[in-house]
């Protein structure tokens, strides 16, 4: 094998890493505590509706 069959592997990734590294200001940003506590709260409220509703 020559060595120039293998070798585009880090120049294709690094429009991904500018595409991803930007922060867009439209962008909705949102606190991960968040986040999880609407979660925990989304899955308590189906569990009473299935203890209700069944």
């Amino acid at each position: 094998m020559s060595s120039g069959s293998n070798s585009g592997g880090l120049m294709s990734s690094a429009g991904l890493v500018r595409y991803f590294d930007t922060q867009d200001r439209n962008a909705i940003s949102m606190d991960p505590k968040t986040v999880l506590a609407f979660c925990v709260l989304f899955g308590v409220f189906v569990q009473i509706l299935s203890l209700t509703v069944a």
